[in-house]
């Protein structure tokens, strides 16, 4: 049986203001001076507006539009559901409408990552709408993130990651194409977006640098290692590209076109079946491992930072906990007070 939720109040009609009246309230002028009125703007138009609005001025990407729209059209929907099956404008809806949206994502025990994701959105939302003239102010704003529970990131041992790595076979097109796959994402510590947008141009052997392209349009080199070189070499002598690929995608289907992220995720759950691996383990889990052993190797974290491409340094530090049974091991082996008796 299904949860119930009390949907808000409706918000109470906003009283004329003197010296002109709702139509004139209303009104308001843009930057260019053109005058602008926030009611004729229904929500799903708004919504439009403000994903065309990153797209063409911001520059943001696919998986970015893709984010925000699942997130407005989940707000959508439950305010469907509040309001009798018609949403409220954009300046018609309150803090307290977003409450109980946040309420029932707490109820339906989304995770707090998720809601923090969501409300940031939302505040997103709002304040374009408040600039552009058919929010009166930001509802969002008021709303404080879910306190998260900083989880330690998963990672592989050595001696996992190389049991990863050797399980493709090395005599099929496809086992050669997924070896150098696990050993790019491995050697530079990608993210599988980042894997799967590579083209042969951002290959460098001359410097065995990569180029990567990541959050935000921003791009870094990352390093080519032996390992990786040597499988990259190997499957792209076998590549075989789709006539209709204008570009020259580095990992290709079994059809010649670029891979996709589910692929890439698809490919690694078969080998760590293969394997019996923890199941747990992500594409992501590489990036995770590749962090994780070079702080235990010595490795400053800035320069973690700089390879992973954060850009704040406390995204990072999150894999100096993960580092303390080392820290431990040389505490205890140089500290003179540390020695055991």
């Amino acid at each position: 049986m299904g949860r119930r939720f009390v949907s808000p109040r409706p918000p109470t009609p906003t009283l004329p203001r003197k010296g002109g009246g709702d139509e004139k309230a209303a009104q308001k002028r843009d930057p260019m001076n053109r005058v602008t009125t926030n009611r004729d703007c229904d929500l799903p138009s708004a919504v439009e507006r403000f994903l065309k609005h990153l797209r063409v001025e911001k520059n943001a990407s696919p998986l970015t539009l893709k984010s925000y729209g699942e997130d407005l059209a989940a707000l959508s929907q439950y305010l469907s559901a509040a309001y009798a099956g018609t949403p409220p404008s954009p300046d018609r809806v309150t803090t307290l409408d977003l409450r109980g949206y946040l309420s029932e994502l707490h109820a339906r025990e989304y995770s707090k990552s998720t809601i923090s994701r969501r409300l940031a959105s939302l505040r997103s939302f709002f304040r374009f709408g408040a600039r552009e003239g058919w929010a009166d102010s930001n509802p969002a704003k008021p709303l404080r993130n879910p306190r998260r529970q900083r989880k330690l990131p998963h990672f592989l041992s050595t001696d996992e990651l190389e049991k990863l790595l050797e399980a493709p076979p090395r005599h099929e097109p496809m086992g050669l194409r997924d070896r150098a796959i696990l050993e790019t994402m491995y050697t530079a510590g990608l993210r599988v977006s980042e894997v799967v947008a590579l083209d042969d141009t951002d290959l460098d052997y001359a410097g065995n640098l990569i180029r990567i392209r990541g959050k935000g349009k921003r791009e870094r080199m990352g390093p080519l290692g032996s390992f990786a070189r040597r499988a990259l070499e190997q499957w792209l002598a076998k590549r075989t590209l789709h006539a209709s690929q204008t570009e020259r995608p580095v990992f290709v289907n079994k059809f010649g076109k670029r891979l996709t992220t589910r692929s890439v995720g698809r490919m690694l759950e078969k080998y760590l079946k293969l394997t019996g691996l923890d199941r747990r383990t992500t594409p992501h889990t590489l990036r995770h491992s590749f962090a994780t052993h070079l702080l235990d190797r010595g490795a400053d974290i800035r320069s973690v930072q700089e390879l992973l491409g954060h850009k704040s340094l406390t995204t990072t530090q999150i894999y100096t906990h993960v580092t303390t049974s080392k820290l431990r091991e040389v505490y205890e082996a140089a500290h003179p007070h540390a020695r055991r008796t």
